[in-house]
């Protein structure tokens, strides 16, 4: 048998290989910007740490345990003006995710309502939708915050406009919200445990939580399993059960059964005096940020939505109709599941953008991270680097859980090529 190699493989190596030889090439490229980069950070760092010793500094994250000194109005956990920076710092982070995830949620339920009723046969709707696309899209997010801060500020009433038999105002939603000019009263949820005693408190609801968490995870487990069995059915008989029933049952007996036992409830905000109670008031600069965010984000979600559902192929939902599906049951069928795998990718650049623009929340007030650690905290202890840098920090962290976790969703809905 004749054996043919080749006479590269068998030279020796070179040090002029790693310029000349393009198998090697690269890795020393690779190698050479990366120790150019490492120069230059070491350079920047000893420089910083000069500069500050010069003006009698020390680079030290110390000022986290002092006495913060000032108040927060939007809390999530316990806080006062004697508790520390870094307690400042957790609660002014506890309110980015609040406003980012709640912000996240509606931005994606504006953006896929929007963006499926622009494809609409009716002429006026899917013209509303473009123009609220495009007013979004081509105003910077700053002025959508301080018109919407306006409007609240402006053109809401006042608490004591809902007081009397004919007051001025009238209550949204069955009674339950009361937008004012001050603050947002919406319902809190109250709970009766045993039945027909009063157990209200974080306490109380804290269990709740935890036995409402168990009891859907286990209906998830067991609707895997049911999809699982439903499946092995179908593969031998070549038919599938229908199971729709069985999982709305998994997901709606347990919960109703909980509900019933704790008895939850909500309690509508009741005005005494000169202020609702019993409800929970959000402040307005929480409303208002977060409507801001939802509403421009949405926007540009609903652009997202669209060119997805543009992208699945027009057979697709004409075999559909040739099934005899409906245009709504084909769009939630066929259409989405399928468009999915397009939208998702630019949805995690929409998610990111609005945990970081969440960061114009000092313009109506909203103490954040930006507020608490990159504003009074900085101003009061002077120690500019080591703000900014653990606001940095804490933007990066937050930005790449959330682009993993979508990317692992990302993955579990995407073509899987044979």
């Amino acid at each position: 048998m004749v054996e043919f190699s080749t006479g590269a493989a068998k030279q020796p190596f070179r040090l002029s290989m790693l310029i000349y030889d393009k198998r090697y090439r690269s890795l020393t490229i690779q190698a050479v910007v990366f120790i150019l980069v490492m120069l230059a950070a070491s350079w920047l760092i000893d420089n910083t740490l000069r500069n500050l010793a010069i003006m009698g500094k020390t680079f030290s994250f110390e000022f986290l345990w002092r006495r913060a000194g000032y108040d927060i109005p939007q809390q999530l956990i316990p806080y006062n003006s004697d508790d520390t920076h870094l307690r400042a710092t957790i609660v002014g982070l506890l309110n980015t995710l609040q406003v980012a995830v709640l912000g996240c949620i509606a931005a994606t339920v504006v953006g896929v309502v929007v963006g499926v009723l622009r494809l609409s046969s009716n002429w006026l709707i899917a013209r509303l939708m473009t123009v609220y696309v495009e007013i979004f899209r081509n105003i910077p997010l700053l002025l959508w915050i301080l018109v919407i801060l306006a409007i609240f500020t402006e053109v809401m009433p006042p608490p004591n406009a809902y007081r009397g038999d004919n007051p001025a105002a009238s209550m949204l939603m069955f009674d339950m919200i009361a937008p004012t000019n001050r603050y947002t009263a919406i319902p809190t949820l109250g709970m009766t445990n045993p039945p027909g005693t009063i157990a209200l408190g974080r306490e109380g609801l804290s269990w709740a939580f935890i036995a409402y968490a168990v009891v859907i995870a286990a209906a998830i487990f067991a609707h895997r399993m049911l999809r699982r069995w439903a499946k092995g059915v179908q593969e031998r008989t070549g038919q599938r059960p229908t199971t729709w029933w069985k999982s709305l049952a998994f997901y709606a007996v347990p919960v109703l059964v909980l509900t019933w036992w704790f008895g939850l409830h909500l309690i509508p905000p009741v005005l005494r005096g000169f202020n609702f109670t019993q409800g929970i008031n959000l402040d307005n600069a929480f409303v208002v940020l977060w409507l801001a965010l939802s509403l421009y984000t949405g926007a540009f979600i609903a652009e997202i939505v669209r060119a997805g559902i543009l992208a699945v192929s027009r057979g697709q939902s004409e075999a559909a109709f040739a099934l005899g599906l409906r245009p709504r049951r084909t769009m939630s069928l066929v259409v989405l599941p399928q468009a999915l795998r397009v939208i998702i990718p630019p949805l995690i650049s929409q998610y990111l953008n609005l945990t970081k623009n969440s960061s114009l929340a000092i313009a109506v007030g909203y103490m954040d991270l930006r507020g608490t650690l990159g504003g009074t905290t900085l101003n009061q202890t002077g120690r500019e680097m080591e703000c900014m840098v653990l606001m940095m920090g804490i933007y990066l962290v937050l930005s790449l859980l959330i682009s993993g976790g979508m990317n692992v969703f990302n993955s579990r809905v995407k073509l899987r090529e044979r």
